[in-house]
């Protein structure tokens, strides 16, 4: 065997070396074939390899912890590859010979056998081992013409043509098993990182998954060409939206319910200078950027304290945007009023024009609808909001980006 690799490495080596550019389009076509086959059999080899090497302990006995860690160092592959390369290697190992002869034929890819070999030791478990055979044929013959994605896909009911007086039964059977599986699985861990802010990982079960995107997706768009957002970035923030719009129902148990508060501690004096860096319930500690932000649409405590630290005085909620005010903002504005925006109010917040904190009223001539993301933006950048001659918003870009400073305005709601 190790004469015959070393010819066959000799002879790709001399393949290596000679000039494509001086090959015809249809021997080029037939030389990526022909090197695309000679993989998928190449791999066949390597895998049986890897599969008799795990079986003899040989990675253990050369002093490493396992045969995913020595395959790392021997063959310099990062972790997940190493680890997929065993993983393979077992699944081949259990799976019915023709599997393995298709591969070694260069049939089937590394990956369709795969799927064939998860496929059909389904099958087997449920139908014994003679349909298992009659569905690695099918799918053999399907792996000429589907990628692993659709392979699955298709043998995930392979019952339905090799078996179908049972594939009902069987579905219904799978269904019921991967149910239970999700119901065990399912478990969402939020983690602390520095800064007060969380990473959020888990897994969710099919139902709460299309609960989740329901509710997020609608709000995962871009909102207009000025919308510079990665995916990531625009889906973390429709969960910020998600979160306030269910915080505004009330309808939470008691612990929540109300937009959030934000208790700002200070001495006297601070209280009569404009709101600085705050401190949320959690320790964390916010930018006055984001303090004023959050100031817009929050009950806003402010707790005097004295000397010794003894609360004094703790203010109570004010310069909220509800009741009839916010009926007729929603009236006038229809929505984001950002230019291009089409959200609608109730993924809105209540922007003080000329912010609260600065002495600027709570009243329709001193306010905005806001979308999440425009609201930051807003805060953020160079862009003025403000009313024009016929009271309704209109903003004015920054120079950067218009020289003019022509003021724009939302045109989307009130087109429709």
């Amino acid at each position: 065997m190790i004469d015959e690799l070393a010819r066959a490495e000799s002879a790709v080596a001399t393949c290596a070396d000679a000039s494509v550019w001086a090959l015809s389009e249809h021997d080029l076509v037939a030389a990526l074939d022909a090197t695309h086959r000679l993989q998928q059999r190449l791999a066949a080899v390597q895998l049986a390899v890897v599969r008799e090497l795990d079986g003899r302990g040989t990675a253990v006995g050369q002093g490493a912890s396992s045969t995913t860690v020595w395959l790392r160092h021997r063959l310099r592959l990062d972790v997940a590859a190493a680890r997929r390369l065993v993983g393979l290697a077992a699944s081949l190992d259990v799976a019915p010979p023709a599997v393995r002869d298709a591969l070694a034929s260069g049939a089937v890819t590394v990956e369709q056998a795969r799927v064939i070999a998860e496929a059909v030791a389904t099958v087997s478990a449920r139908a014994g081992g003679e349909v298992a055979d009659k569905a690695v044929g099918v799918l053999v013959d399907w792996a000429a013409q589907f990628d692993p994605t659709l392979l699955r896909r298709l043998g995930s009911r392979i019952l339905d043509h090799v078996a179908p007086e049972i594939a009902d039964a069987a579905a219904a059977a799978a269904l019921e098993a991967e149910a239970a599986r999700a119901a065990r699985d399912r478990h969402v861990t939020v983690s602390e990182r520095v800064g007060g802010r969380l990473r959020l990982s888990g897994t969710l079960d099919a139902e709460t998954a299309a609960l989740v995107r329901a509710a997020i997706d609608p709000l995962s768009a871009p909102c207009g060409p000025d919308d510079t957002r990665t995916a990531g970035q625009r889906r973390h923030d429709a969960l910020a939206e998600v979160c306030r719009l269910v915080l505004r129902t009330g309808e939470l148990p008691e612990h929540g319910g109300d937009p959030a508060q934000l208790v700002v501690t200070t001495d006297f004096d601070g209280l009569t200078r404009q709101l600085g860096a705050g401190t949320l319930d959690t320790g964390a500690h916010v930018t006055p950027e984001a303090v004023r932000r959050l100031a817009c649409d929050a009950a806003i405590l402010p707790a005097v304290l004295g000397g010794a630290g003894q609360v004094l005085d703790v203010g109570r909620q004010r310069r909220l945007v509800t009741g009839p005010l916010r009926r007729a903002l929603v009236l006038r504005d229809g929505g984001c009023a950002f230019p291009g925006c089409d959200r609608p109010p109730r993924w809105c917040a209540a922007h003080h024009i000329r912010h609260w904190a600065d002495g600027g009223p709570t009243s329709l001539d001193n306010a905005v609808l806001l979308c999440g993301h425009h609201h930051r933006h807003l805060h953020q950048t160079e862009w003025v909001v403000r009313l024009g001659g016929d009271g309704k918003p209109e903003f004015v870009p920054p120079a950067w980006l218009d020289p003019d400073q022509i003021p724009r305005r939302n045109h989307y709601h009130r087109r429709t």
